[in-house]
């Protein structure tokens, strides 16, 4: 059943409502709101992080959910869905896809094979989506029989620090889409409508918008970068 759900989000928009705990919108009940204003907007899927955000979500839109659980572990720099604890937890609200980074950093506990083996065994029913940050991720992940990838963590890693997904028109996106493959989902900075439109152009399966629609203070702030450059220039 949860299988479908790729083919629910080919070709269309994911929102990711998330807040965390020291943005002004945190809290499980706004983001629902957030999510609901997304489906009245035509949202195909909700990206969202912990679980009573996504709890809160699911009782809200009938929309499949992608969850997370962002939480931070000493010395690993892997955050997003990092162990079986975060899946486990995930899994009570039950959502038909749960993303985890990807990478190939060193992981708190079980390493990446063993947490999709331990996870595929646990849980046969639920798709995982891999966040990724480099092509060489991105194939790995598939070798591991992840369901799709998500170009998510490019530009947050040590090693692709200051990278964008636009940039050289979409390279690594493209290169990506051409290296696996399972469904590709773009995502990070796509910042505008005509941006996901040529994610989509080449290749994405579906294109993950998050801060560009759900983070006002990160919205204001583009505004007012602009219209400050433009009084300097004038």
């Amino acid at each position: 059943m949860n299988a479908s759900v790729l083919l629910q989000v080919k070709g269309k928009l994911i929102v990711s409502c998330q807040a965390l705990e020291d943005e002004p919108l945190h809290s499980a009940f706004i983001m629902s709101r957030m999510a609901l204003a997304a489906k009245e907007g035509g949202a195909a899927a909700i990206r969202a992080n912990s679980l009573p955000d996504v709890q809160q979500i699911m009782a809200t839109v009938d929309l499949p959910v992608i969850a997370i659980c962002k939480r931070d572990y000493a010395g690993s720099e892997v955050y997003i869905t990092a162990t079986l604890k975060e899946v486990d937890e995930l899994m009570q609200a039950n959502p038909p896809v749960i993303a985890m980074d990807a990478t190939l950093h060193a992981r708190p506990g079980m390493q990446l094979p063993e947490l999709v083996a331990a996870i595929r065994a646990r849980y046969p029913q639920l798709l995982l989506m891999a966040d990724i940050a480099t092509v060489e991720e991105a194939r790995h992940a598939a070798q591991l029989g992840f369901d799709c990838a998500g170009t998510t963590l490019h530009g947050y890693t040590r090693e692709t620090a200051g990278k964008t997904l636009a940039d050289d028109d979409f390279r690594f996106l493209r290169e990506v889409i051409d290296a696996v493959n399972i469904p590709v989902i773009a995502e990070g900075n796509v910042l505008t409508p005509e941006m996901a439109a040529r994610c989509l152009a080449y290749g994405a399966h579906a294109v993950v918008v998050g801060g560009a629609i759900t983070r006002p203070q990160q919205i204001t702030r583009r505004f007012v970068s602009a219209m400050s450059q433009a009084e300097q220039d004038s």
